[in-house]
């Protein structure tokens, strides 16, 4: 699979984990991740599964080890602060920890780094 493919099919998942749907009459933008976070005690370790993909595809795909652990800290970050009742919900809702690390890959790639 090549590399623009691979990271079109990142955005469409990081998208329905961060930002698939919209609070009506709002710009608030949420997804799945958000949606699971709201399950007490399992929720936000379930929603932790997809976004550990995203790093093993941005290893796959060439990220450095730096980079990967960048992307690793967003989403330990994701999972801890989501874990708290109504702040991390909250949290959530701002953060899009699987957006933010799939922007820091594709820079990665653009930037034409092996």
């Amino acid at each position: 699979m090549d590399r623009a493919k691979e990271l079109r099919k990142l955005d469409e998942l990081a998208d329905w984990l961060d930002s698939r749907f919209q609070i009506p009459g709002t710009n608030i933008r949420f997804g799945l991740d958000s949606i699971l976070g709201l399950v007490p005690g399992i929720g936000d370790g379930v929603a932790a599964l997809p976004s550990i993909y995203v790093v093993l595809c941005a290893q796959r795909l060439g990220a450095t080890p730096w980079l990967l652990t960048r992307m690793s800290f967003n989403v330990l970050l994701d999972v801890t602060i989501g874990a708290i009742p109504i702040v991390g919900d909250l949290f959530d809702l701002g953060f899009k920890a699987n957006r933010r690390n799939v922007a820091l890959l594709r820079q990665h790639i653009d930037a034409g780094r092996p």
